[in-house]
């Protein structure tokens, strides 16, 4: 197996981890439950998944490489929110909406690189600018409003006495 096979394979089990851990944390941000394993265990993962995101070879800037910029800079306020500040004050919803937004990105990205490698889907949309991408991408980021508008109001660890 080449290196770049090795990387591909271990981005993408990252990025898969990323994502469980995505759904854990955010179920744990609608309900009002602070999951700290969970949280940890999503930003290390996205960390490590955005870093190497910047390894694979590349030829001019790409959108890739434009939601990793984005990522580096939401992720550094999202952790600095959570591990230094403990999501006191202003620091909480920081926390919640960056928390949110790199768990979406990680799914922007499941779902683009779905229709370009999952066969049925990509006979759906060979070149990736089909409107049935752009609607379940649309799905997507309406249902992570739903859960950031909740997650606003139901997250209160400090209140909760954590």
């Amino acid at each position: 197996m080449s290196g770049l096979a090795a990387l591909t394979i271990f981005h993408v089990i990252l990025s898969l981890i990323a994502i469980i851990a995505g759904v854990a944390l955010a179920r744990g941000l609608i309900s009002g439950q602070r999951s700290d394993r969970w949280t940890q265990i999503f930003m290390v993962t996205t960390a490590i998944t955005v870093l190497t995101g910047f390894v694979f070879p590349y030829h001019g800037f790409t959108p890739g490489i434009g939601v990793g910029i984005v990522c580096v800079l939401v992720f550094i306020p999202t952790a600095l929110a959570r591990y230094r500040f403990q999501m006191a004050g202003l620091w909480r919803p920081v926390f919640i909406v960056g928390a949110l937004a790199l768990f979406y990105f990680n799914c922007l990205v499941f779902v683009v690189q779905s229709f370009q490698k999952i066969p049925p889907l990509n006979a759906l949309a060979p070149t990736g600018g089909e409107p049935i991408v752009g609607i379940v991408q649309a799905v997507v980021f309406i249902a992570f409003l739903v859960v950031g508008f909740f997650s606003i109001r139901r997250f209160r660890p400090m209140m909760a006495g954590f």
